[in-house]
Parts: structure tokens; C-alpha cells; sequence
């Protein structure tokens, strides 16, 4: 073939490609401006979209994709990656050491310690076996029980469990209406915590509700207009090593420390990723913000969210573009600030690390957990995180076009004034529409 022909050939290929890319970027623009950004639901609101080619390595569309938002629980993505990367496959769950007739205990912030979504619990197991003295070794402690930027007076809900070293329960009571008629009685399932009726109720019955009292550990019970059935409530965890030990029946030994900190053997409690999937599923705080002190505790032999959170930006996504303001685990406060841009970026460090087919897994697809009521039509096809906050929508995933194309996408929505359902509906049809055309 003559040389001049070869490049014609090469010139228009390479024109059609771009011709191409063009009209692809401006069919998915015209596509967002329709579905989203001229939404009546999304008027007054502000909007990041990145949506990235992983065949081509580039971006099908940005908008806004560099400008920061408030994420809400796609904060939970880069826990998510720092728990696949850091943790290894199993989670250790008590790091122990004997010395002469003690068993000297000492906890890793493992969440999944009697939490009542797990039916097996090899640390307890192994604790109520132990013929030995018991001495617990309090962990290099270095956060608050709270995040940063928390609400404090979403302290009672079931949402928000304080953090702590060594977790029991989830960190949670759960109340329950038992009994029937004239004789219903309330039962809390930690016997170690006591609840009191308020002196406007009588008698048990149906219609009450429980709340705690902020700084202890006292459940009051009060009347209500509702039914109640059940609740979990979040319990002051400065007692945690009491209630482990009440549940055991077995006392500790007070103000007793190992002669070395040398040599601590691992139980191990559960596989890695049967934590992180209902964390991503269920979208659940509480396993996240354990999941990132046990990270921290992994690396850096302490428990601090601050000093895990500024290593990992330091070392693993230090290539990002737009560096985030990352300040908790869960995505439970606002101070947190992501660019469309980095949690594409982050996803695909988790593809190209981890593997999809470990992904699929871990997020969840249409029909499933946060994205049962959407994207059922795509199921199996789009898997993604949600974030909710008030004000506050975020979608970012991976997505399978009708052409068998995986693209990486981030839907960011702050500001919007109207239900969030309306708003998801909005951000369902732009990806379907992305989904079935490209």
C-alpha cells in the first residue's frame, strides 16, 4: 500500500474517532441537560457528573466534575478501598497474649464482636472457652467517639453509634415489645443496661417510645401516640469492657499489665469482605467508622481517623487531581468535600487493584440494599453507592452500557430543595439513558 494512501487511511480513522467522541460527549450533554440539570427538582440545586471511559481512559463528560461537594455515604468508597487494601482477607478480632495464668485481651475496633447481623462469633467463642484469669489491655485509643462535624443530637439514633476501641453489640440496645394484652412487658436484649419507666406511664404498654439520656447510660421510657414494636438506641460505650465482661461472666483483673507488648497472638473473626458488603449494601456508619479505625490500628498501630485519613491522602491517593477533604468514615458529616473527579479516580484504583468481579460483590447492583426501589432494569449491569443527606444526593459507581462498555461515573447533588426520591428518579433515567445509548 502506498505510503500516501496508509496515511489518508490513518487520518480518517483517526477524524472518525474523534468525530465520534464528539458526538458522544454532546449526546450525554444534551442527555443531562434534559433529564437533570433542567430538572424542576434540581433548578436552584448544584450538580457534579463525571462519567469515564475505562477502554479509552478518558472522559465521555464532565460537568463540574472538578468542583467539590458534600458527599454523604459515597464518603464510605474510599473506607471501602482502605479496608481492601490495609486489612487483608480476614478481620482480626482480638489481639491476646498469655502470660503464666492470664489472658491478657486487647481489642482491634473490629465491629462485628456479638453484633447481632452475624450469626457466628469466634472472639466471644474463644473468650468463654478460656480457663485463665482475663486482663484487658486497653488499645492506643486516639479518636472521639463522634466524628467530626457530627450532629450531637442525633446522638439517640440508631444510625449514629458512638465509636470505640472495643465494640460489643454494634454499640446499640434493642428494645422489644414482648407479651401480649394485660401482659406486655418491655425487654432490652443487653442485660447489663436497665431501663425505668416515666412516672406518666403506668403500666407497659403498646403505645410508649425509649430515649436515652445523652450522658449516661439510662433508658426512660415515655408515652407516645404510636405503637411501639422495636428500636435500637446507641449506648454510652465507656462501659463496653463491662458489658463484654457481664455477657461472658467473667470478671476482669483490675490494673494488671503484660510485661511486654511483644508477642500478641490473632484470633481472627470474620472474612473482610462480609463486613464491607453490608456496609456498602446497607450503607451501615457504624461499620464504616470501625472499619477506618481498624485500618488505622492495622497501619499505624493506633486508633486516630485524622492520622489514617491524612496517610492514605498522602500515600495511596496522592495522584488525585482534586485533593478531598476527608474528615470521618462514614460520610455522616458535611466537612466532607469530594470532586466527582476523585471518586472516579477512586473506583478505578479499586478495579484495577481489586478486580470487578470483587466489586460486584461489595457494591450493590439494582434491587439490592440503598438501590432496592431503582435501577432494577439494570440489575446486574450498574453497581453503585448512594449517599443521602438533607439537601444533599450522590450516586457514583460502575456502569455496563448495552455495548458491553464499563464506565466509571459520579453523580454529586447539593443544595436541591425537593424529596430525594424525586431527585434519584431524575439521576435513574439520565444513567439508563447512558446505559442503553452508549
Amino acid at each position: 500500500m502506498p505510503v500516501n494512501l496508509r496515511l489518508k487511511l490513518i487520518l480518517i480513522s483517526v477524524s472518525s474517532y474523534f468525530l465520534l467522541a464528539c458526538s458522544v460527549q454532546k449526546k450525554i450533554s444534551r442527555s443531562a441537560y434534559k433529564l437533570v440539570l433542567s430538572d424542576s427538582s434540581l433548578l436552584a440545586a448544584h450538580i457534579g457528573i463525571t462519567i469515564f471511559d475505562t477502554e479509552t481512559n478518558k472522559y465521555l463528560y464532565n460537568y463540574q466534575g472538578d468542583k467539590y461537594f458534600v458527599p454523604a455515604s459515597n464518603t464510605k468508597i474510599p473506607t471501602c478501598y482502605a479496608a481492601m487494601k490495609y486489612l487483608g482477607d480476614s478481620l482480626i478480632g482480638l489481639n491476646y497474649i498469655e502470660v503464666d495464668s492470664t489472658l491478657f485481651i486487647q481489642p482491634t475496633a473490629d465491629p462485628t464482636l456479638l453484633h447481632r447481623d452475624f450469626k457466628m462469633h469466634p472472639v466471644y467463642n474463644f473468650l468463654i472457652r478460656q480457663q485463665k484469669k482475663l486482663a484487658y489491655v486497653e488499645a492506643d485509643w486516639q479518636a472521639d467517639v463522634y466524628g467530626s462535624g457530627w450532629a450531637w443530637n442525633d446522638f439517640g439514633e440508631s444510625y449514629m453509634p458512638e465509636r470505640s476501641s472495643l465494640p460489643v453489640y454494634g454499640n446499640t440496645i434493642q428494645f422489644r415489645m414482648m407479651g401480649e394484652d394485660k401482659k406486655l412487658y418491655l425487654k432490652g436484649d443487653i442485660p447489663f443496661f436497665r431501663y425505668q419507666l416515666n412516672e406518666r406511664v403506668e403500666r407497659v404498654t403498646k403505645k410508649i417510645q425509649i430515649q436515652r439520656r445523652r450522658l449516661e447510660n439510662l433508658f426512660d421510657v415515655f408515652p407516645s401516640n404510636r405503637e411501639f414494636t422495636t428500636v435500637q438506641i446507641p449506648f454510652r460505650t465507656y462501659e463496653n469492657s463491662r458489658v463484654l465482661e457481664d455477657t461472658l461472666k467473667k470478671a476482669w483483673l483490675d490494673n494488671v499489665y503484660p510485661p511486654t507488648r511483644l508477642g500478641y497472638k490473632i484470633i481472627y473473626s470474620h472474612p473482610t469482605d462480609s463486613l464491607l458488603k453490608p456496609m456498602m449494601h446497607q450503607s451501615d456508619n457504624f461499620f464504616a467508622e470501625q472499619t477506618l479505625l481498624m485500618v488505622s490500628d492495622a497501619v499505624l498501630g493506633v486508633m486516630n481517623d485524622a492520622k489514617i485519613i491524612d496517610t492514605i491522602l498522602k500515600t495511596a491517593f496522592k495522584d488525585l487531581t482534586q485533593k478531598p477533604r476527608w474528615v470521618d468514615g462514614s460520610g455522616l458529616s458535611r466537612y466532607n468535600l469530594f470532586t466527582p473527579q476523585s471518586f472516579v479516580a477512586i473506583l478505578n484504583k479499586m478495579k484495577n487493584e481489586f478486580g470487578l468481579d470483587r466489586m460486584k460483590e461489595i457494591f450493590p447492583t439494582g434491587g439490592e440494599g440503598t438501590l432496592s426501589s431503582y435501577y432494577k432494569k439494570d440489575s446486574s449491569f450498574l453497581f453503585a453507592k448512594t449517599g443521602t443527606l438533607s439537601g444533599v444526593v450522590a450516586l457514583s459507581g460502575f456502569l455496563y452500557t448495552s455495548k458491553n462498555k464499563l464506565l466509571l461515573f459520579s453523580v454529586l447533588i447539593n443544595n436541591h430543595y425537593s424529596s430525594a426520591t424525586a431527585v434519584r428518579k431524575a439521576v435513574e433515567k439520565f444513567l439508563q439513558g447512558v446505559r442503553e445509548n452508549y
